[in-house]
């Protein structure tokens, strides 16, 4: 919690975890810019080895993410091999208020902290592709569009499913664009508050509320010259979408607390599951703000309207999670690729993927078949909870609205109210999480 409270000042977004088993789904999801990860987490095992194991684990889930280790003076050596493994530096504790903030900064911005310079990047750089586009008709005709509007400085409105990947779309139009060298910043809409609105968006001077114990720069500011991604727009309330209106008509912010005028250049990609323009006709969503940021639409199909991609993304998460859980080599039955192709997908890719790692974490043989991989049944669950007497549940004529309340019933249901498993198998934060519980009554 100390250390929460301390970075809080210095990084736009801290998320604390009480058991490392939720490392690779917030990785998945946040895409931080650095971890300060414990050596021990199991009371009555102090070897350092459960930091070594997730420092391997992270490094393989996602190579470019930049982990200090958190270590007992005991156990420097130990920290210095796991330097060997990927660690950028260590601290010893107990810590130096200071020397921590120092140390995760400069980890952050991919610096040396002997000499303060940058660090030359690795060929998996910031500026290889994350996106798989697959060969389906739907994802060919995307890639035609996305590759001619990434250049240009038009702002972006994506829309999808759940777990269509909108947000990886983001990070490639950033990648092509001309702004590629300017930062990506990702901010989630639907988890910003009335009251830290302002100041995660437009930043704040020290002393302008009581929390406020240093100049904040907002995530205009840190976007500058690069390209600002708002998922979940859709979420966000009236109100605030004036004051965000504002802002991208002016083009300049003023910090909270503060009266200078900080002009912003910035790209503009947005995203969100919903019908905005529905939204507007019910007078929930702004049709000026919806100008504004639809310059250019982008429609991520669901995995159900391209099938033919489906053998290649699980031979992508069989071949990932196979060098996580020491698996490799695994392969792909013909029956299970039927099951997988005619499995109805309400999640998406997200939801392949965490079916395929749990199907590699479970098997004891190379080739997996049918029966090893747990597809949801919806059919069989909308059945099942209308008996437990939910009369809503209906596959047929749901809105994506009703898909996605069914969803997180069901969660709730399986994960037995627990809501950081609920919010790890849905694959979304617990902010996101609290968000939709509350919106949807649950």
């Amino acid at each position: 919690m100390a250390v929460r409270m301390l970075m809080q000042n210095h990084f736009s977004e801290v998320v604390t975890l009480a058991s490392p088993q939720q490392i690779p789904s917030i990785l998945r999801e946040k895409m931080p810019d650095v971890v300060l990860l414990d050596m021990n987490f199991t009371t009555s095992i102090n070897s350092g080895n459960e930091g070594l194991y997730w420092l391997r684990a992270i490094k393989k889930l996602k190579p470019d993410t930049n982990v200090v280790l958190f270590t007992a003076y005991a156990d420097v050596n130990l920290a210095v091999n796991g330097m060997k493994d990927g660690a950028v530096d260590f601290v010893v504790k107990p810590f130096d208020n200071d020397n921590l903030v120092e140390v995760l900064t400069q980890a952050r911005d991919g610096k040396d902290r002997n000499t303060g310079k940058e660090k030359k990047e690795t060929t998996s750089d910031k500026n290889s592709s994350q996106m798989f586009w697959g060969e389906s008709p739907a994802m060919v005709k995307l890639r035609h569009v996305v590759e001619r509007i990434a250049k240009t400085d038009a702002n972006v409105l994506i829309t999808g499913e759940n777990g269509t990947g909108k947000e990886l779309l983001a990070r490639e139009i950033h990648r092509l664009s001309l702004r590629h060298n300017g930062p990506m910043v990702a901010v989630d809409m639907g988890a910003l508050t009335e009251t830290l609105f302002e100041s995660e968006l437009f930043g704040h001077v020290k002393g302008a509320f009581t929390d406020a114990k240093s100049d904040h720069a907002g995530k205009f500011e840190e976007a500058e010259n690069g390209t600002l991604f708002m998922d979940e727009i859709g979420n966000l309330s009236y109100q605030l979408q004036a004051k965000l209106l504002r802002a991208l008509q002016q083009r300049y912010i003023t910090r909270v607390g503060g009266n200078k005028q900080i002009d912003v250049n910035i790209r503009l990609v947005c995203a969100t599951n919903k019908n905005l323009q529905a939204m507007v006709g019910l007078g929930e969503f702004r049709e000026d703000l919806l100008y504004r940021i639809n310059t250019i639409h982008l429609e991520i199909p669901s995995l159900r309207e391209r099938k033919e991609d489906i053998p290649a993304l699980v031979e992508l998460f069989l071949d990932k999670y196979g060098k996580m859980y020491n698996a490799e080599g695994l392969q792909l039955s013909q029956d299970a690729k039927e099951k997988l192709m005619n499995t109805p997908w309400m999640g998406n890719i997200r939801e392949l993927e965490h079916v395929v790692e749990k199907a590699v974490i479970m098997s004891d043989h190379q080739i997996l078949t049918a029966n090893d991989f747990d597809t949801p049944n919806v059919a069989g669950n909308a059945e099942r909870d209308t008996r437990a007497g939910d009369k809503e549940l209906s596959v047929s004529g749901q809105t994506l609205e009703d898909m996605e309340k069914n969803m997180i019933k069901q969660a709730m249901v399986q994960c037995d109210g627990n809501l950081s498993l609920v919010a790890q198998q849905l694959g979304i934060s617990r902010q996101t999480l609290y968000n939709k519980l509350k919106r949807y009554g649950l």
